[in-house]
């Protein structure tokens, strides 16, 4: 998947992982200190956020289709977008499945249901997601 290499500001190189319609990216970078590779998820008017693997930043990017784009920037370090929240469960699940320490079984706990269902949850917003770019695509919107 990789397509374009960019130099980072310490002389690595990133390389453009995965693009979606309307200018959204997620690119490989080199973790810091040997750590491995990271992903950063970039689009317009969005302040950016770096994943430690790529499912979660593809996640991301699905819950960023699903709501018609969000901005983190002023929710604080725990708090979420409004825009989210008012999406629905299925939606404010797969967002929590991209925060720090938050895996299946944590949200399963959190909301009294199984991890069968929160991996249903996350897979209701993946095809939405996918539905709304083929539409952008299909229409050629980007």
């Amino acid at each position: 998947m990789s397509q374009t290499g960019t130099p980072t500001t310490d002389g690595d190189t990133e390389q453009l992982y995965r693009a979606h319609p309307c200018g959204v990216r997620i690119h490989e970078v080199p973790g810091r200190d040997g750590d491995g590779t990271r992903y950063r998820f970039d689009a317009p008017d969005h302040c950016g956020r770096t994943f430690d693997d790529a499912e979660t930043a593809i996640l991301y990017a699905d819950v960023y289709f699903d709501v018609n784009g969000f901005e983190e920037a002023g929710t604080g370090e725990r708090g979420v977008p409004p825009t989210i929240i008012q999406a629905g469960r299925d939606t404010l699940v797969a967002y929590f499945l991209t925060q720090p320490n938050v895996d299946v079984y944590w949200a399963a706990s959190f909301y009294g249901e199984k991890p069968e269902k929160i991996e249903r949850y996350a897979a209701r917003v993946r095809k939405r997601a996918e539905r709304i770019r083929a539409g952008i695509r299909e229409r050629g919107l980007d």
